[in-house]
């Protein structure tokens, strides 16, 4: 069973300016979130404009990732897929292409009760050998539970994770713990922006976007251990950062993919078409924060391109 403690970053799926897919820079990305100690990496999912994917793509991206990862760092295929079938048909096949965990969204496209998510879940979660992460993300909604974790863990063991991305979560991650025995581990997802409150509450791990991998485990570490103020003084370098861009997923990709250019870790920020033409405002409001964003890497001595030194 891999054991998440820290930070596990989204990969983002560099595109060249046609909107092909650069397999290169992709496996930088996977040397860099090894150099940047990361607790395991995890693509495609939103961050990775996955919902822009073929589904040879999608296998295509795992099946790089594994492959370049070589064992250095565990592999999280994202699988989301509204039927249960075909999720679990997908989950078989990146568990074929070496993943070493398997995670999926709930799918919310419309309503659905606890009974039916715990049915599609323990479908996928069976038709697999790997730990399964089950992601819930449903702005302005409800979000599975103690209840949902507790069963899903008795139908199915291999139920590891639970990723949530919502703002006042700390009683019900307590709840999920005690219900679950700390069986399953809870992780926060929406950037990081809620981990001051929730490595106190017992979270095992934060789901972001790639650029800010050191600096939101620097904020982890010294929340576990006790050092409150000096976590609070790295957040708030980056917090600004974090609100801006996540007011919208296309938003997110520029900017992220922005900052990892200004990391020297990619060679073009291109986000694949469907997307916004982010205005010369927000462009530049963008740029000041990645700015400070370096400016806090460069504080804490930590390599803006660890590959290069």
């Amino acid at each position: 069973m891999i054991k998440i403690d820290g930070i596990v970053p989204i990969i983002p799926t560099p595109f060249f300016e046609d909107g092909g897919i650069d397999f290169e820079s992709l496996k930088r990305l996977i040397d860099y979130s090894i150099a940047a100690k990361a607790s395991a990496v995890c693509l495609p999912a939103y961050a990775s404009e996955f919902y822009k994917l073929s589904e040879a793509e999608r296998f295509d991206v795992v099946k790089t990732a594994v492959e370049q990862a070589r064992g250095r760092i565990p592999v999280i295929a994202q699988v989301n897929h509204p039927s249960a079938r075909l999720a679990a048909e997908a989950a078989r096949r990146v568990q074929d292409l070496g993943a070493s965990m398997v995670s999926s969204a709930a799918p919310r496209l419309f309503a659905l009760t606890e009974e039916d998510l715990l049915r599609h879940f323990t479908h996928l979660a069976k038709a697999i050998r790997l730990p399964l992460l089950v992601q819930d993300f449903n702005p302005g909604g409800p979000t599975v539970g103690a209840s949902f974790a507790r069963r899903l863990k008795e139908a199915a063991p291999n139920f590891a994770y639970l990723k949530l991305e919502e703002p006042m979560m700390g009683e019900k991650l307590k709840a999920i713990l005690s219900a679950t025995g700390d069986a399953v581990g809870v992780m926060e997802g929406w950037g990081g922006l809620y981990i001051l409150e929730l490595v106190p509450a017992g979270i095992c791990g934060v789901m972001p976007g790639l650029p800010l991998t050191e600096l939101l485990d620097r904020v982890f570490r010294l929340m576990k251990a006790g050092k409150n103020d000096e976590a609070f003084d790295v957040f708030s370098a980056i917090m600004p950062y974090i609100l801006f861009s996540l007011q919208n997923m296309e938003l997110f990709h520029h900017v992220d993919k922005g900052l990892l250019v200004a990391r020297g870790l990619l060679p073009g920020a291109h986000v694949r078409e469907a997307t916004l033409r982010v205005d010369p405002t927000s462009a530049a409001y963008g740029d000041l924060l990645t700015r400070k964003v370096l400016e806090k890497l460069d504080q804490l001595n930590i390599p803006r391109n660890p590959l290069h030194g």
